[in-house]
Parts: structure tokens; C-alpha cells; sequence
């Protein structure tokens, strides 16, 4: 679904009918200005999806930017300037914030984890744990937040996890499978322990997810695996125990919090007195 289907579907769950607050205080032939402003610390992401929403409301409307996708903004910074009907601007106001709110939670979330493993060499992953029908917008603002995508879908990447292997028979049987297929596409495997990781190695695969593994097993792949596979750690990580795993030295480690456990950015829209 486009950007402009997502937006327009959103307008019209809102609107329903009709604003009929505004409508009955005859607010249409009023024109006036409102700024975004930010009430918390974060990083932005989604400014754009907002002037569209404000567009799509009344193509006349006017925004000024103050801010764009990536900046970090602190409490009363401004982010941007809406001139037009104040009908219109109150009628685009929530869709507008909802988005912009989210998706600056998801770049501020992974900015944060980001920078608590700058000084390993372990790239941050997001999942597929994200909103349908959102899942590019979110995945968007994981990298403007520093981190970066894992697969989009189930049709850009093979990844063999815990069912897939017991409907095919085993790791090695999967995998066979698979590669009977001569397909391009990388191919992961989960294991869960240290016999399930040896027999994906074996098998040849391009990269190992060490699922809910202790870090004591997690520091014994690397020790004997990181040369010969990328290892990928995934499971239960938080912004409060991600680096340790960090350090262990796994080329990455992904994270559902990213998108499913964040805390939207807290911004309002304040007319101009």
C-alpha cells in the first residue's frame, strides 16, 4: 500500500463523516497558524509523512520546516509551522501527530540503543514485529534512528526458524532443501543451542540467529564460529541488557522493542494565540 493509501485511509477513520466540532463553530472561513512543538528529548522521523497528512486535508495549507528527519530536538524546540484554515489544520492535527509521534518514538528508541553499542563493531537489526500495514514507515525510521533493516518480508530473505525446521525434519533436512532450489537468497537459520548451531554451519548457511542463547554459549559460537558465519543474536534484548551481548563481538543483534516497545515522542500542535 502507498504512503498516500495509508495517509488517506488514516484521514478517513478519523473523519468519518465529517469534524463536526469545527463544523458547528463555523470555523471555516478562519485562517490561522499552529506550531508543532516538541514537550520531550528524542529524535525526529515522519516530518514529511506529516506535512503530507496536513496536504491532503487542504493542498493550500502552508508548512514551514524547522526541523527534519534526524534531528535531535529537546522540549518547546519547534518543528514545524502550519498556516491555513484552522479547520483544516484541526481536522489534520491527530492523523498528523500519530504518525509523526510514532515513528520519532521508533527513531529515538533505536538512537538510543545505537549508541549504547557505538563502540562495539555489532550492528542493531529491527524485526518483523511491526504495525501492518506500517511496516515500511517503521522500518524507515529504524534506520533514521541508526539502525538498520533486517528482511522486510517473507520474500526477500530465507529464514529457517524453530517451525519451519520441525515441519521440514531438521536443520540439515531445510536446508537441503532449500539449496535444491539453487535460489540467490541468503539463508539464516535459528538454533537455540550449541549442537543446532554446529549442524547449521555444517550445513553451509550464510548467517546463524542465536535465539534466547546465554551469553556464556553466545561467547563460545563467536570464539569458534564468527570466521566462518555471521552470527546474528535475537531475544528478549532491551536497551537495558543489549550491550553485553554487544560485546561478546556477534556481527549483529535484532530487536522487536524497536518497533513493538517504544515510547512515542510526546509533541503537540499549539495554535498562535
Amino acid at each position: 500500500m502507498s504512503l498516500d493509501e495509508i495517509i488517506k485511509q488514516s484521514l478517513e477513520e478519523d473523519l468519518g463523516s465529517g469534524d463536526v466540532t469545527t463544523r458547528y463553530l463555523d470555523l471555516e472561513p478562519t485562517l490561522c497558524s499552529a506550531y508543532m512543538i516538541a514537550k520531550a528529548d528524542g529524535i525526529l522521523a515522519g516530518i514529511e509523512v506529516a506535512v503530507k497528512v496536513f496536504k491532503a486535508v487542504d493542498p493550500e495549507s502552508k508548512i514551514t520546516l524547522y526541523r527534519k528527519d534526524g534531528d535531535r530536538v529537546a522540549p518547546r524546540d519547534e518543528i514545524l509551522r502550519v498556516d491555513g484554515r484552522a479547520a483544516s489544520i484541526l481536522q489534520a492535527e491527530r492523523t498528523a501527530l500519530n504518525f509523526l509521534q510514532r515513528l520519532s518514538g521508533i527513531a529515538t528508541q533505536t538512537r538510543n540503543m545505537v549508541d549504547l553499542i557505538s563502540q562495539t563493531g555489532t550492528r542493531l537489526l529491527d524485526t518483523r514485529k511491526t504495525t501492518p500495514l506500517l511496516r515500511s514507515l517503521e522500518k524507515y525510521a529504524v534506520r533514521v534512528g541508526g539502525g538498520f533493516n533486517h528482511r522486510h518480508g517473507l520474500y526477500d530473505m530465507i529464514m529457517l526458524k524453530e517451525n519451519h525446521i520441525r515441519a521440514a525434519g531438521g536443520i540439515t533436512a531445510a536446508v537441503k532443501k532449500i539449496q535444491a532450489h539453487n535460489a540467490s537468497y541468503k539463508i539464516e537459520v535459528e538454533v537455540t543451542n550449541q549442537d543446532e548451531l554446529a549442524e547449521a554451519v555444517a550445513a553451509k548457511v550464510d548467517r546463524v540467529m542465536l535465539d534466547n542463547m546465554s551469553l556464556k554459549d553466545i561467547k563460545a559460537a563467536v570464539k569458534t564460529y564468527k570466521n566462518k558465519v555471521e552470527l546474528e543474536v535475537s531475544g528478549g534484548i532491551t536497551p537495558e541488557n543489549i550491550l553485553p551481548y554487544a560485546k561478546t563481538g556477534v556481527h549483529f543483534i535484532s530487536s522487536g522493542a524497536l518497533t513493538h516497545s517504544y515510547k512515542s515522542l510526546d509533541i503537540s500542535l499549539l495554535f498562535k494565540e
